[in-house]
């Protein structure tokens, strides 16, 4: 009932928005290639926008690196193990997802900024451009003409976002892990039972709400935060599993750890097209790709990825151009970005999290130590990473000649779309006991306090192990012994009283 509701919501909010923009908008026209003729009504917006994350690309990151830089972004030096950095690529690949229509933000709006947004790259799903003379033009081959496409603008719709959003990073699903152009209409309830047609049929808006332009919500690899305001499953489930054993979870467990399920990046059961991620990145390795007539690095791509589980208290430990980083000692790898947090966290919305975990093989200053944001627009055109990664030192200022080496980055992301619904949802032995598939709980700090027999024999004598299951349904389900009487953690589970 809850899912046809949601979709009853979303059609009504649609229709409801379609009529007065119709009417409102039935005497425009538009030649397809000069300002788009928004501002005459929508100055203020326009004003909005342009102070948005969407256009410039950068703001305010108080839950990145804990707020240091104050300001962060694709355009203030985030540095990722996909396309690397911006630098040198704006007016090129780079821009192609920007919502202007060619020219570079600016911090301050003034008439030319506000004329070069390009309002129907989110407000016309059928619209699609071109970019000629390093301006973004009207595309003849979007189904529509120029002056229907601002004659029938609308609220975005999923079609909208996932145009850029899925495609990020060079490809259909290749970025996120669990987002594809398969979300703009699938009906299969079992690839995301939130946003199928056949399922509760959501818009984006409906769990990313909007104040003025800005968006709420971002992964754990975004570093500005355009709009404050919590994105959370609560909002449509409060309370979901009460005091059972489930709900006993929810102070430190999230809900997309369970309902991501088992495996992310799954494909759509009613697309031809594969919804596959990108889990590595080779700079060393071009490959021509003759429907871009670009050069891009070699990408794998994986179906059914199990994902990781990392405790995240909200904050992100991300780099930025000009950082000096040296590798992990565990790993060997060097991260552009990484969840903050621990089975000891005391922050209260610490909670265990699925991740995508994603690598790279890439440029670094040995020197320096620094990685290097190699000129795409370079590589795009010649496949040369030498080339490449010479103009992307000189574009930090540093000597082409600079020594370098190729090092393997990663960068964990947060898996929150692909939601599946509780009858295919994590089950307890999955991720519990010695036979658990899923995760480790060990490796993440839950282990007993002291080899079995004495945690045992602290309140009755040694008895034989009937298993994970039935000592915790007896000790804790039962009688609801703190886990602390037999496990290592200082952090109190809340929603268990301590008796003994």
């Amino acid at each position: 009932m809850r899912a046809r509701s949601h979709w009853f919501l979303a059609v009504l909010v649609l229709l409801t928005a379609a009529g007065p923009a119709a009417a409102q908008h039935g005497s425009l026209s538009w030649d397809g290639t000069g300002p788009q003729p928004c501002l005459e009504c929508h100055r203020s917006e326009a004003i909005a926008v342009h102070g948005s994350g969407h256009f410039q690309w950068e703001g305010a990151a108080p839950y990145s690196n804990r707020g240091v830089p104050p300001s962060q972004g694709k355009n203030a030096g985030a540095l990722n193990s996909y396309c690397v950095n911006i630098l040198g690529n704006f007016p090129g690949s780079c821009g192609t997802c920007h919502v202007g229509r060619g020219a570079a933000p600016e911090a301050a709006w003034n008439e030319a900024q506000l004329q070069d947004i390009d309002c129907l790259v989110c407000h016309q799903e059928n619209y699609k451009r071109v970019k000629v003379s390093g301006k973004f033009v009207f595309d003849p081959s979007s189904g529509i003409t120029a002056t229907q496409a601002v004659r029938t603008v609308h609220e975005p719709t999923r079609k909208a976002c996932l145009q850029c959003h899925a495609k990020a990073g060079g490809g259909d699903a290749y970025k996120r892990g669990d987002l594809a152009l398969a979300h703009t209409a699938t009906t299969d309830e079992r690839f995301d039972v939130h946003m199928a047609t056949t399922g509760a049929n959501l818009r984006c808006q409906d769990c990313h709400t909007t104040s003025s332009h800005r968006i709420a919500g971002r992964g754990s690899d975004l570093r500005q935060t355009d709009l404050d305001t919590p994105v959370a499953c609560t909002k449509c489930h409060e309370n979901q599993h009460g005091d059972s054993a489930i709900g006993r979870h929810v102070t430190r467990v999230a809900c997309q750890t369970c309902h991501v399920g088992a495996r992310s990046a799954r494909n759509a059961a009613d697309t031809a097209a594969t919804e596959a991620t990108e889990v590595h990145r080779d700079w060393t390795r071009p490959e021509w790709k003759s429907a871009v007539s670009q050069y891009h690095p070699t990408a794998t791509l994986k179906n059914d990825i199990k994902p990781v589980y990392r405790f995240w208290n909200g904050y992100s430990a991300n780099y930025t151009l000009g950082d000096r980083i040296t590798a992990d000692a565990a790993t060997g790898t060097y991260t552009t970005s990484k969840p903050v947090g621990g089975i000891n966290d005391q922050s209260p919305i610490a909670k265990l999290y699925p991740f995508k975990y994603k690598t790279a093989y890439q440029p670094y200053a040995t020197t320096q130590n620094l990685l290097i944001p190699l000129d795409t627009r370079v590589y795009f055109g010649t496949g040369s990473l030498t080339d490449a990664t010479r103009a992307g030192l000189g574009n930090l200022g540093y000597s082409p000649d600079e020594a370098w080496s190729m090092v393997t980055s990663d960068t964990y992301q947060l898996l929150t779309h692909e939601i599946i619904d509780h009858d295919s949802a994590l089950q307890c032995a999955q991720c519990h006991g010695s036979n658990a598939t899923q995760m480790s709980l060990k490796t993440m700090g839950y282990a007993l306090k002291a080899p079995e027999s004495s945690v045992c024999t602290q309140c009755h004598k040694a008895r034989r192990n009937p298993g994970w299951q039935n000592v915790h349904d007896s000790h804790v389900s039962s009688k609801r012994y703190d886990c602390s009487f037999c496990h290592t953690f200082t952090r109190p589970e809340r929603n268990l009283r301590t008796t003994k």
